[in-house]
This record gives C-alpha cells, sequence and structure tokens, in this order.
C-alpha cells in the first residue's frame, strides 16, 4: 500500500489523473472503474484537461461506474450517470456505448445488478478503480456489517450516509434509500485502486481503514488485503501519518 499526502488538493488531482492517464497511454483499452460525489470531480477536471492538450485519449478506454442510486431516472439531476455525462464523459471522447453506470430505474433491479457484473466480467477485470470513502468507511455504497455481498448488489443506504449526502438533494427526504453498487469482491478484483480523500472529517476513518483490523464493519479496511493500492491524502486526511 502506498500511501501519498499532498500540500494541497490541486497536486492532489494532477497526481490522480496523471495515473489514469499514465495507464491508458500503455493500454487505451484499459477498463477505468470511475466514482461519483465531490471527490473526484478535480480528478475529471483535469482528464478533462489533458484530453483538451491532446496529452491523452480514451477513445479505445471502457468505463465502469461503481454505483448509482435505485429509483432516479438516468436524467434525474442528481443521478450518477448524469453526473458522469457532466463532469468528464460529455468532456473527452469516450465512446458513450463504452461507458456503464447501473440504472437505478431499471425494473428488474437483480437483472441489472447481474447485467453490471457482466458488463465487468466481459472485459476480464477493471485495470484501474477510483474510490472515494465514506465517513462510516463504505466504498462504493458498501455500507458496514457483519457481512458484504461480493458482486454488484442492491444495498439499504445508511442514515448517515444518506445525512451526507443530503446536501446534494437539499433534504434528506428527497435522497434515494437504496442504491446499486458493485461489490468489495468486484472492487478488490481490480488490478489497481486508488483511493482519495480529502478534510479532517475523513482522517479518522481513513486511518481505522489503512491502519485498524480488516473487517466487514468497516469495509475500506479490506483494502489491505489487495497488492496494488494507492492512497492519494491531502494534509487535513493524512495528518495522522508519519
Amino acid at each position: 500500500m502506498n500511501i501519498r499526502i499532498f500540500n494541497s488538493r490541486e497536486d492532489l488531482n494532477a497526481t490522480a489523473a496523471a495515473v489514469i492517464a499514465g495507464l491508458l497511454l500503455t493500454k487505451p483499452q484499459a477498463m477505468l472503474g470511475l466514482a461519483t460525489g465531490s471527490t473526484p470531480i478535480g480528478i475529471y477536471q483535469h482528464l478533462a484537461d489533458m484530453y483538451r492538450k491532446g496529452q491523452v485519449s480514451f477513445a479505445r478506454a471502457f468505463a465502469v461506474n461503481l454505483d448509482e442510486y435505485v429509483g432516479l431516472s438516468q436524467d434525474h439531476p442528481q443521478s450518477y450517470r448524469r453526473f458522469m455525462n457532466e463532469h468528464l464523459f460529455q468532456h473527452i471522447d469516450i465512446p458513450i456505448a463504452h461507458t456503464r453506470v447501473p440504472d437505478g430505474n431499471a425494473l428488474d433491479l437483480a437483472a441489472e445488478c447481474a447485467a453490471h457484473e457482466q458488463a465487468i466480467l466481459d472485459h476480464g477485470h477493471v485495470d484501474l478503480q477510483l474510490l472515494g470513502i465514506g465517513h462510516n468507511g463504505h466504498i462504493g455504497f458498501n455500507e458496514p456489517g457483519r457481512s458484504l455481498t461480493g458482486s454488484t448488489h442492491v444495498v439499504d443506504l445508511e442514515e448517515r450516509t444518506r445525512t451526507a449526502n443530503a446536501r446534494f438533494f437539499g433534504h434528506i427526504d428527497a435522497v434515494p434509500k437504496q442504491a446499486i453498487t458493485m461489490g468489495v469482491g468486484t472492487i478488490l478484483k481490480a488490478k489497481q485502486i486508488v483511493l482519495v480523500a480529502f478534510g479532517a472529517d475523513k482522517a479518522d476513518i481513513i486511518k481505522q481503514a489503512l491502519t485498524g483490523p480488516v473487517t466487514t464493519e468497516c469495509p475500506a479496511s479490506l483494502l489491505q488485503c489487495h497488492p496494488n493500492v494507492l492512497i492519494l491524502l491531502d494534509q487535513e486526511a493524512g495528518g495522522w501519518f508519519n
């Protein structure tokens, strides 16, 4: 596990984007596992800028997203499909047919989960998985519990997760209570994982995930079992690390 701490978010975002771009330069047809929320926005801005400057192409790449809220149409303002289109896909040359975000509005959610998992299996694996981390240690929407589901599945969102995301919806009552998420088993099959965290409010859970016991009660702690994890933190999130 490689931990790097940055003095500025700008430097962190640039480094994460360079790691992704570097993969595409060596493997243009790579499958990227992508995340949403506030954490990766700066990274996506850097990638879009690198594309505009001719430094990287996504024309042969594939992208598969970690998760999506259940019950939101793909054009809903807070859907993750719309997020990805607005923050990355429409600014680069990736074919939309090469992108997959779970359909949270599917009539058959079990079939949609299976289709999402199969899309990854058809490619073989995710080459690089980008992750954030929740305050309770969730990765994707895999919430803490006595056990975890390995493959893509529907999950009930914890109240703390819904509260944290209420800022995007205006009120917690508008936050969906379920989501489709890539399972921890699928995440851990990625060849490389890049986890990004900002802010002092993430410091405790980052320390717990990286140095505490490996337990399903802190899903991110399972990253300790992966052979190729890059952790990118700002000073506030990584202040505990010497």
